[in-house]
């Protein structure tokens, strides 16, 4: 299905879940399996009775997911007379908006990026203007080779979820930040490796992973003095919600974040509404 490798693991890691469920249950067979066994499954990856860590509803969402999906392909193979898990509904996760920043706190993240003024900061500063300036997920972001990157029409190639493409237009500032360390940095990181085409290195010459460019907004947010549960994602929900505060079409920001749904994308509305209703309560004489 062209699953992105995090998704891939965190499945093994609930089908080995679950197969250590039934093991204590001495189930060895899974025509054994019965709707009764899913359930108790759910309940223990909730309250962590199996000896896990406690699962939230949207982790438990698909485990659950993961679970169906081996049983249907076991039916399918005639391994199993019917399908246990047919019936056991996901949790489902309460609806949350999305947490976004103000333009004036990206600013300031942004200016703590570069602070320093080393080959480091280039690239740090880039990294942030890059997933601000196209709504990249952090693995389309460090996954971005050079041929990826078109400076000069100011478009990036991005590999989302599903090994789907998209071409992205980012702003002028990415566009200069990007220009600034490919020119001025990456030659020097490059150097200490093998080659590689990823735009984004490390030290040592290699990809930058997603661990390190975790890091690398976390000292930013510090030293900008903004809350610690900033994430890259923080960036993809403020690229959003900026964009929709502005006027744009709810389906251009559809196309820009690679979602498949527009109603994935339609939560970012409920986020303009609240800051409307907040500013209308603000100034508004009578409304209270």
């Amino acid at each position: 299905r062209g699953l992105a490798a995090n998704s891939l693991s965190a499945y093994r890691r609930d089908l080995n879940r679950w197969t250590d469920h039934l093991t204590r249950c001495g189930i060895t067979d899974p025509a054994e399996v019965g709707e009764e066994h899913v359930t108790a499954f759910l309940a223990a990856i909730r309250s962590g009775e199996d000896g896990g860590r406690p699962l939230t509803a949207s982790s438990a969402a698909r485990a659950v997911v993961a679970v169906r999906g081996l049983h249907r392909f076991l039916l399918l193979e005639g391994r199993i007379p019917d399908d246990p898990a047919a019936q056991v509904r996901p949790p489902v996760p309460p609806r949350r908006l999305p947490k976004a920043i103000s333009v004036d706190e990206v600013e300031r993240l942004l200016e703590a990026a570069s602070a320093p003024g080393t080959p480091a900061a280039l690239r740090d500063r880039a990294l942030l203007e890059l997933l601000y300036g196209s709504g990249a997920r952090i693995s389309e972001a460090v996954g971005l080779d050079v041929d990826d990157v078109d400076l000069q029409r100011g478009l990036v190639r991005l590999l989302g979820k599903g090994s789907k493409e998209r071409l992205v237009p980012v702003g002028g500032y990415a566009v200069d930040a990007v220009t600034a360390y490919l020119v001025r940095a990456r030659p020097a990181f490059s150097a200490n490796g093998r080659g590689t085409p990823a735009v984004f290195l490390n030290t040592r010459g290699g990809r930058l992973s997603r661990q390190s460019a975790w890091a690398v907004l976390h000292a930013a947010a510090q030293r900008a003095g903004l809350h610690s549960t900033l994430s890259p994602h923080t960036l993809r929900h403020s690229f959003a919600t900026h964009l929709l505060d502005g006027g744009a079409d709810v389906r251009v920001v559809q196309e820009l974040l690679g979602h498949a749904s527009v109603t994935t994308t339609q939560i970012y509305t409920l986020v303009t509404v609240e800051h409307l209703r907040e500013v209308f309560l603000t100034a508004h004489p009578r409304a209270r």
